[in-house]
């Protein structure tokens, strides 16, 4: 082969391997960026065997073993389950949780489902019966639907729900911070349902959306409120930490709640990246392509994140079950600045759930936290 030939065939040879490990990046990146809009992948379709009055016989693995109370849904249906129940006769195959209710559609032997930490299915008013208002809120892509519940305090909350879920995901609080008359502000963010699409169509966990939490503070200062405390799951947590450190408005924000956090950006990408089965060769091009195309950066994170610069109180919910967002990062938080950050704890709990996991300990700590800033 003459050299220009063998040249030429290097060169588009080697353009063909960079076109394909673009190609390549760019669909890893999509399974992790595109992930909030659709379940979480850390847990498998799991099967219905049999339903009895109080009871529901699934698939035996271990999302159907862990303890607490979830969510289980499939197409038109939701249900909810409580703990395993292990005295009631089963196949060594399955298990028998306690079925709470049916919500939506029709739990039947042979349906599909997946757990889900969201409890609930309707809005405030139809799934807890309380009185609330459905509120645009003008954000820079648009206007931005939200449950207002009202409450007789000056100090709200405006929770933030993370990935895999909707706002109907803090409806799981809203009857506690209810019975203690604080208005709570359930937001749609931008990529939602109803909400404005991002201009690539992409989440960009909480690099951009924070924005639309600083119109929702801003929002809630017009209609009277005089402090908030942020209450954020995911990258709902990392929301809530860029609206702290950059709102033009920060200085209302008297505290903050944080439901496994997103404090290490690369490490999130990747692993939603890996549970979507990207294969592992290609996630590093995943994170590098989701970085690019979303103009995220870690350094940004770190910076809102950084102990050093935490200005007001906060309240941290984690645990080393987490396979989606690492809790070693928040325990470096909460060993750096002990004086303004506490650590709950919560083992055997999978990202965002939890509140699921133990509904009681983490209520006490919330209440704990929260009475000194009414």
């Amino acid at each position: 082969m003459r050299p220009a030939t063998a040249t030429a065939a290097a060169v588009t040879t080697l353009l063909g391997v960079g076109a394909a490990a673009i190609a390549a990046g760019r669909y890893a990146s999509d399974a992790a960026l595109k992930a909030a809009g659709r379940p979480l992948p850390r847990d498998p379709r799991l099967t219905v065997h049999a339903t009895d009055p109080g009871h529901v016989t699934l698939t035996r693995s271990l999302a159907s073993l862990r303890p607490g109370t979830y969510g289980i849904e499939a197409p038109g249906l939701h249900a909810v389950v409580g703990p395993v129940l292990d005295r009631v006769p089963h196949s060594a195959d399955t298990v028998v949780r306690r079925l709470e209710r049916v919500e939506l559609g029709t739990l039947e032997p042979g349906a599909r489902v997946r757990f889900t930490p969201e409890l609930h299915s309707g809005d405030p008013g139809t799934a807890l019966g309380l009185d609330h208002e459905d509120v645009e809120i003008p954000g820079e892509l648009g206007a931005l639907p939200a449950w207002l519940v009202p409450g007789a305090r000056s100090t709200w909350v405006i929770a933030l729900h993370g990935i895999g879920t909707t706002r109907r995901h803090p409806l799981n609080l809203v009857p506690f911070l209810s019975r203690r008359q604080i208005p709570v502000l359930c937001l749609a963010y931008r990529g939602d349902e109803g909400a404005p699409r991002s201009p690539d169509g992409l989440g960009h966990l909480g690099d951009s959306e924070w924005r639309d939490v600083d119109a929702a503070v801003r929002y809630a200062v017009r209609k009277g409120a005089q402090h908030i405390v942020l209450l954020g799951w995911g990258p709902g947590a990392t929301m809530a930490l860029r609206a702290a450190a950059d709102s033009g408005v920060r200085d209302v924000i008297r505290g903050l709640v944080l439901d496994s956090p997103v404090l290490d950006q690369e490490a999130t990408l990747r692993n939603l990246a890996s549970a979507r089965r990207v294969p592992g060769p290609l996630l590093p091009l995943a994170v590098r392509a989701a970085q690019d195309r979303t103009g995220t950066r870690g350094d940004r994170l770190q910076a809102v994140a950084d102990p050093a610069g935490l200005r007001v109180p906060t309240l941290v919910f984690h645990g080393p079950d987490d396979t989606i967002a690492p809790w070693e990062p928040s325990l470096e938080l909460a060993s750096r600045r002990p004086e303004l950050v506490t650590l709950h704890t919560v083992r055997g709990a999978p990202h965002a759930s939890m509140w699921n996991a133990d509904p009681v300990p983490y209520e006490e700590a919330l209440r704990r936290f929260v009475t000194p800033l009414l």
